[in-house]
């Protein structure tokens, strides 16, 4: 409807923006973050360069963008497969085996996007202060399988300190409480804070062994290799279910 009512310019400038985006990603498919070169983006759309900045203000401002889009379409992808997976009998562990495939499954459909997020920094680059937000929507699935775990020895420093963390940073908290209300319980009681903090350390610790894994299968460290990408963050994943006690799947 909003773009329905666009008029012709608005809806040119978009599409415009669109186009500069889509050879933005080639070039960054072709050869990385250091690849991405306004001019010859301009020469490829017969736009001469003031021109390209009409739509954006430099290349800072387009990595902006297409980092914000990878974000969004990354969160989205996982809060459709939280949703999926939600329904029905599955029990908590496979529905952590459920997020994290997702999670592969969209780092290899868009390995030039997920390497742009995850991958190493492009030089000379800030990257803008809402990815946080946008990088916590990408985690905030994990965050209610988690606060249903009962932590054992091997991860208990790190629930330790991510209930520090809960303590000195008010905006983690609303992170949890917006995507595992069960978790925070009544505010400031025990039960209430245990469980927050369980929730935090889960969703952390799977997101360094996602990115581990998939960042090391995206970029081609497996090739010669006997096993799979899927099969190995599996166990990680295993692993990560047995040191938070998640239940298993009802037979």
């Amino acid at each position: 409807m909003e773009r329905a009512q666009q008029g012709p310019r608005a809806r040119y400038r978009e599409q415009t923006r669109a186009e500069i985006k889509d050879l933005a990603l080639r070039q960054l498919a072709e050869g990385g973050g250091t690849a991405l070169a306004l001019t010859r983006i301009a020469k490829e759309m017969g736009l001469s360069g003031p021109a390209l900045y009409r739509y954006f203000a430099g290349r800072d401002d387009l990595l902006n963008a297409l980092i914000r889009d990878a974000y969004d379409d990354a969160a989205a992808a996982m809060a459709r497969a939280a949703a999926r997976s939600a329904k029905g009998s599955r029990g908590v562990r496979a529905r952590l085996h459920d997020l994290a495939e997702a999670y592969r499954t969209w780092a290899i459909a868009e390995p030039h996007r997920y390497l742009l997020i995850q991958g190493a920094p492009v030089p000379g680059y800030v990257a803008p202060a809402d990815t946080l937000e946008r990088a916590r929507a990408v985690l905030g699935p994990f965050l209610p399988l988690f606060a249903t775990g009962s932590p054992g020895p091997a991860v208990a420093a790190t629930v330790d300190e991510m209930t520090a963390w809960l303590a000195a940073d008010g905006t983690v908290g609303a992170w949890v409480a917006r995507y595992a209300p069960e978790a925070a319980g009544t505010p400031g009681t025990p039960a209430g804070q245990a469980r927050a903090a369980s929730a935090l350390a889960g969703a952390v610790l799977a997101w360094t062994q996602l990115h581990g894994s998939v960042s090391l299968e995206v970029a081609g460290q497996f090739a010669g290799m006997a096993h799979r990408g899927g099969t190995l963050l599996g166990a990680h994943m295993e692993m990560l279910a047995d040191a938070f006690g998640l239940d298993q799947e009802p037979a």
